[in-house]
């Protein structure tokens, strides 16, 4: 029977975190813990930033909903992998730029626009992308999956711009991105879908823990 679930890996019976699995990435958070401590400094000048932290973690969740969206709808390839990557970073350097040339909305703004993309990614489903011609397909899918990744940066760049110290602040969204690198193994239980709602909460997360002071908000 054709499979219905969210949970394309042939190899595991059950909707489990292998343990082997968990051992390495164990190992890949603990390195990624001292890299970050000796060149970001202690971790209690980064909680300031937890918003950044988070904004890192939710970030490589939507990279890799990106990858596994693009390669059921255009193929598993090399090619189509390359292609991802390279509209990820086109989205970061478009969100930096946006950012510094003109003036954008305000981070609660932005964060709604980030939430909408992210709702639009949850609704729009597969079926229907597959069913398009190729060409459409293709215009389609980037605006579903780079909406929520280029909103994101924009928040991103806005709240880099206002932190006091760069290298801490810094230091936090990698030290975020590491663990959100190690938590897209999620999906091995949730399915990439539930990616989704795992990175809305930490958007949430992120707003919530917005500084509140005069500036932070603009």
């Amino acid at each position: 029977a054709p499979a219905d679930d969210d949970r394309p890996f042939l190899y595991l019976k059950d909707a489990t975190i292998p343990p082997i699995y968990i051992i390495t990435l164990g190992l890949i958070l603990i390195v990624s813990l001292l890299a970050v401590r000796v060149v970001a400094g202690p971790y209690d000048r980064m909680r300031p930033y937890a918003d950044l932290f988070l904004l890192g973690v939710g970030f490589m969740l939507l990279e890799t909903k990106s990858v596994t969206g693009f390669a059921l709808l255009f193929g598993t390839t090399w090619v189509v992998n390359a292609i991802v990557f390279a509209g990820v970073l086109v989205a970061v350097l478009a969100a930096v730029e946006v950012t510094r040339r003109f003036r954008t909305p305000p981070l609660p703004v932005m964060y709604g626009v980030l939430f909408a993309g992210l709702l639009l990614a949850w609704l729009v489903p597969n079926a229907w992308l597959l069913s398009l011609p190729l060409p459409l397909r293709a215009v389609a899918a980037v605006t579903v999956a780079f909406l929520p990744i280029f909103a994101a940066n924009v928040v991103f760049a806005k709240r880099f711009a206002d932190t006091a110290d760069a290298t801490t602040s810094f230091g936090a969204n990698l030290l975020g991105a590491m663990v959100g690198g190690c938590l897209e193994y999620a999906a091995l239980v949730i399915g990439y879908k539930g990616l989704l709602i795992v990175a809305a909460v930490l958007y949430v997360g992120a707003l919530v823990l917005l500084p509140r002071k005069k500036g932070a908000l603009v």
